[in-house]
């Protein structure tokens, strides 16, 4: 019996001019508890204003090569639903896999593939996600939201190594001191 609770992939904003980018993923019972882990896993540094988070089986994902063997059969019958498409634009080492670049209205996940490929070609597609809007759950927009959520990274400043004195000394000082000792007692011993 599989004990774990479900995987939700997480999206995040860094700044409202950024798009929402796929950062990793979370195991969580619910939308609130999967958003409230990913907050507290993914904004502990500055640069975050929205999260989103979708159960990881509500993505349909394809990659560049898949869509060049052939596009996955459309099923065009049924009503329309508003879907989110997100693309990995670049192989360029990073965080963060796939960037979210529109909506399109389709019936299927496959329709919506298709939508995508012709609407968003400013740059290549290396893989290719679309997800049901209805499927994804949005942290709040509100002004106290975004205080309490995002506001206490932003007082987290990022150190380098050598900020740390213990660490960025170099190991010679501690040799020396091991030898003749502190400055006090090798002045001690002249």
């Amino acid at each position: 019996m599989d004990t774990q609770w479900p995987r939700w992939e997480v999206f995040k904003q860094d700044t409202p001019q950024k798009p929402h980018q796929a950062v990793g993923s979370v195991h969580a019972a619910d939308p609130l508890h999967a958003l409230l882990t990913a907050r507290n896993v993914f904004v502990r540094r500055p640069q975050a204003v929205s999260l989103w988070v979708v159960r990881a089986e509500e993505v349909y994902a394809w990659t560049k090569e898949e869509i060049a063997e052939g596009l996955p059969q459309a099923r065009l019958e049924g009503s329309a639903e508003v879907y989110l498409v997100f693309r990995k634009s670049s192989h360029k080492r990073s965080m963060t896999f796939v960037d979210f670049v529109g909506e399109v209205r389709a019936t299927s996940p496959e329709a919506a593939l298709q939508q995508a490929l012709e609407r968003f070609t400013d740059a290549e597609g290396l893989a290719w996600w679309v997800v049901p809007a209805s499927r994804v759950y949005k942290s709040d927009e509100s002004p106290e939201t975004l205080e309490s959520w995002f506001a206490p990274a932003q007082d987290k400043t990022y150190k380098q190594q050598q900020h740390y004195a213990t660490v960025g000394s170099h190991v010679s000082q501690h040799k020396r001191r091991v030898r003749h000792g502190s400055p006090d007692e090798e002045r001690a011993h002249r």
